[in-house]
Parts: structure tokens; C-alpha cells; sequence
């Protein structure tokens, strides 16, 4: 029995074992071609065998190249004339052989174009242009009271609106940056008479835009392709392989077909990809929507998780902090002068702070968010202590309890009605900054309302808005009801009383 037991792990031990899919991590830029595209190389990547997660909506431009270089993301579609302008400016990289061997120094390779060249252009509403004389770029030149209004990227690019000014030598000082999509509402409306265009955006016919021409030939080709990393070539080689059957396959009315879908139509990304993907090769690619419920649950454990965690982590640094401040003049005045300047940086350039140091994903969002929370817990913290009458100080030093023996058993009781507000406080802002966490990968409400803002779907939003709400007043209970254990009674019916 026992050799017939040795013969059976030993077969086993030789036996091949079916290997692991290889995981693949695609990415996509904040706005829907992008999203559609990641889709498509996503859906033919899993067919090609490998694990794929797409990481949708990650920002602009450098948030991708730098999450490609550091192996956060394995590949994502760009465009030649952002690589050779926006990556690489400056550095007058000449068709699509020298972007090549720019790229591959830094570990990327490139497929050939897909098909189409999706440039930048300047719009005005057709029925306004031709009113003011206005049919090319040079135009502008005679009308300096325009307002314009452009994608916060392209506000300041290489190849955006200080080279184009410049070009152009265009007078307009009245000029903002907005979100992409937000900004066909504003030029419908009357807000801006102006904006950058994707020339395949599905929202140029829809909104009855009239496109400038760039008489002086300033922006070059936007050929869409996907970068990837040279490593994925030994690790997915199939993977690889099914990305390069892209080349040459979307002509720009088929792009411009599928950004309709999924913008106008409101038809979700992942079944405009399926279909073009059946269309185009024959492959069916079976598309599983989640119910609302299934999205906000899974959407709820990934806030919870940012919040939970930062939060945790601020309260075991913080008030700690807050004691040192209470005991030291002049430490409490470097602690809470740092923990404030922190706190009074933008939390959106907090979080991208991160990115060179952590990142994508939940790890650098928990570590911004954890940084924005000191604040409230430390200045509360540090207030409770030093806001303790000196009676009451001078009495425990009386009794000869040594100094841990007062803060532990006198003090943080007494401070702790204090404690707990800062805590309260962190805890709800976190909840509502924890959905900017979106823009880098880090999942929770924050998805669902970036997407409705890109698709100008109200119901999207509100499927992260009102979620994101009802926690925040839920945290605010919990934390009542943490009071009622932790603060002793007569310190609460004097703050209720006072």
C-alpha cells in the first residue's frame, strides 16, 4: 500500500500540469475611444489565452506612459503624433521609424497604425462660425473676445494650446481648461465658443460642429497604434500576435461608428468591442453585464477598502502626533504647519504625486488619502489636550501618576470627545475624496461617476453619487455610536449641553 501510495505522487510529480494564464494588465486614457479600444485589446487578448484586467479611465498621457514603463499596465492604445510631440517633445522624432527607436530605449514597442489618424482640431457650432468670418485657424487672429475652452491636457501639452498660440500668434486671453467631454455641453450652451477636437469623435456631427482648418498645418498625424512592453513578447507571445491583427483593420468611420455607440447611444464599451471584434474576426466574445446591485456592491467593498485602510493608518500615526504637538511648543508647530500644508494640497495632485513613487492603483490612493486625513486628527487631537484645564493637570500630578499613567487614564479620556470629532471629520471627507481615486485605477464610486461624466449619462453618476453619499452618513452614525462606547458619559452631556 505504501509503494503503491510513493507510485501515485511520483506519477503525479511528472505529470505537466496545465500552466496559469499569463496576466496581462491593459490600460485606457479618460476618454471613450480610448475606453473602446482598451476593450478590443482586451477582449482579443483573452481569446489569445491570457488573465486580462483593463484598467480604464487612468488620466492622460504621462499617468499611461509612466504606468507602461513601470510594468503597472502591459499595453494601451496611443497615438503617434502625442508619442512624438507630448512623450518625446522636443526631440523632433520624424515618422513612425524614428518613434520605433525612441520608444524601444525605453522598453515599449509599437504595432503599425490601426487604420486611422485621429488628430487634433479646433471646432466652433457651424452656425456661429460663418457669421464671424471664421473658416480657419487663422482666423482667430481678428477675434480676441472669444472664449475658449479645452481638455485640461491639452491646456498643456507639447502639442496643445501653448505651441498652437504661438504658431498662430493668437491673441485670446480668455481661456480655461475643462473636462473633454464637458466641453461640447459648454460650446452647445453658449459658455465657450471654442474647444479641441478629436477629429473621430462621434460628438462633431452630433453637436453640429464646424472644424477649423489648420491652415498652417500645426498639428501632426494621429495614427492610432498600441504600445506594449518588449517583455510581453516571451510572456504572451499569443497576446502580442492577437494585438498586431488590429493593424490596419479600423478605417477612421469605423472609429468614429463605435465612439457613436458607446457615446450617443449609450451601448456599453465592452459590447462595442465584442461586436467590431465578431465583425471584423469572427470571434464571439460573450459580454457579462453585472446588475446595478452586483456593480454597487462590488463598487462598496473597493471604497470601503480605500477608506478603511487610510483611515486606520491616519488614526495610529495621528494621534500620536497630536500628543507630541500638545507636549512641545515648537514641535506642534512644525507638526501641525506640515500636516497642514499637506492638507491644503489639491487632493487630485495629491494623488497623482503618488504615481512615480507607488503607482497605480489602490496603494497610491490609500497613501494620498491616508496623508489627507492627518489633519483633522492631529489639530483635534493636540486642541483636546492642551484645552484640558490646568486644575485638573495639576491634580493628577498631585496623586504622583507618572506621565504614560496621566495621558492614558486622564488625559485622552478627557481629549477624547475632541479626538473623536477630528476622526469623525477625516473619515467622512475621506469618503468623498477616496472617489478620486477612479482617476488612477483604484476603483470604488469614483468609476461610475467619472464614466457618466465622460458619457453624460446623469444615471451613472448618480450610481456613484448617491452610494458615496449614504456611506458618508453612515460613517457619521458609526462613529456616533463609537462615541457613546469610548467617551466617558459626563464628558458627552457637556458637549451636548454646551
Amino acid at each position: 500500500m505504501f509503494r503503491r501510495c510513493v507510485l501515485i505522487l511520483a506519477l503525479l510529480s511528472i505529470t505537466p500540469q496545465p500552466q496559469a494564464a499569463e496576466k496581462v494588465v491593459v490600460g485606457s486614457k479618460a476618454f471613450t475611444e480610448s475606453v473602446v479600444l482598451g476593450e478590443v485589446a482586451r477582449e482579443l487578448a483573452q481569446e489569445a489565452g491570457a488573465a486580462v484586467t483593463h484598467q480604464r479611465q487612468l488620466g492622460g498621457t504621462r499617468v499611461l506612459w509612466n504606468a507602461l514603463r513601470s510594468g503597472q499596465i502591459d499595453l494601451y492604445p496611443e497615438y503617434t503624433g502625442t508619442i512624438s510631440q507630448e512623450i518625446f517633445a522636443g526631440q523632433n522624432l520624424n515618422g513612425d521609424e524614428a518613434i520605433r527607436a525612441a520608444i524601444s530605449d525605453a522598453g515599449i514597442e509599437m504595432t503599425a497604425p490601426l487604420g486611422f489618424n485621429n488628430t487634433y482640431a479646433l471646432g466652433m457650432l457651424d452656425d456661429r462660425a460663418p457669421k464671424l468670418g471664421i473658416a480657419t485657424i487663422s482666423d482667430l487672429r481678428n477675434h480676441p473676445e472669444l472664449k475658449l475652452g479645452f481638455s485640461n491636457e491639452f491646456m498643456d501639452r507639447g502639442d496643445g494650446w501653448p505651441g498652437l498660440k504661438k504658431r498662430y500668434q493668437l491673441p485670446q486671453t480668455s481661456v480655461t481648461g475643462l473636462d473633454h467631454d464637458l466641453a461640447y455641453r459648454a460650446i452647445k450652451s453658449g459658455s465657450i465658443d471654442l474647444t479641441d477636437l478629436y477629429s473621430t469623435d462621434a460628438e462633431i456631427a452630433f453637436y453640429k460642429l464646424r472644424v477649423l482648418r489648420d491652415d498652417l498645418h500645426y498639428f501632426p498625424e494621429y495614427k492610432a497604434v498600441y504600445l506594449y512592453r518588449k517583455d510581453l513578447v516571451t510572456r504572451a507571445p499569443k497576446v502580442v500576435k492577437a494585438i498586431k491583427q488590429l493593424e490596419g483593420t479600423i478605417d477612421e468611420p469605423a472609429m468614429i461608428a463605435m465612439n457613436a455607440r458607446a457615446k450617443l447611444e449609450r451601448v456599453p464599451e465592452a459590447q462595442v468591442a465584442a461586436d467590431f471584434v465578431k465583425a471584423r474576426f469572427g470571434v464571439n466574445v460573450e459580454v457579462q453585464q453585472s446588475s446595478l446591485w452586483q456593480r454597487i456592491g462590488r463598487r462598496t467593498l473597493e471604497h470601503l477598502y480605500l477608506v478603511g485602510v487610510s483611515l486606520f493608518a491616519a488614526i495610529l500615526i495621528s494621534i500620536p502626533l497630536g500628543v507630541v504637538a500638545a507636549r512641545s511648543h515648537t514641535l506642534g508647530q512644525i507638526i501641525i504647519g506640515v500636516v497642514a500644508m499637506i492638507y491644503t494640497t489639491p487632493s487630485l495632485a495629491l494623488l497623482v504625486f503618488m504615481i512615480p513613487l507607488l503607482g497605480i492603483g489602490s496603494t497610491p490612493a490609500i497613501f494620498a488619502l491616508f496623508l489627507y486625513s492627518l489633519l483633522p486628527i492631529v489639530r483635534n487631537t493636540h486642541a483636546g489636550l492642551v484645552g484640558i484645564p490646568l486644575p485638573l493637570r495639576e491634580s493628577a500630578a498631585v496623586l504622583g501618576l507618572s506621565g504614560w499613567t496621566r495621558l492614558r487614564q486622564i488625559e485622552l479620556p478627557l481629549a477624547s470627545p475632541a479626538i473623536l470629532a477630528g476622526i469623525k471629520t477625516s473619515a467622512v471627507i475621506n469618503v468623498g475624496t477616496a472617489t478620486l481615486g477612479a482617476i488612477i485605477g483604484a476603483g470604488g464610486y469614483g468609476q461610475p461617476i467619472l464614466t457618466g461624466i465622460r458619457l453624460a449619462n446623469t444615471a451613472t453618476i448618480l450610481e456613484g453619487a448617491i452610494p458615496a453619499a449614504v456611506l458618508a452618513l453612515l460613517v457619521q452614525g458609526v462613529f456616533e455610536l463609537i462615541e457613546i462606547g469610548f467617551v466617558p458619559r459626563g464628558l458627552r452631556l457637556r458637549s451636548e449641553t454646551a
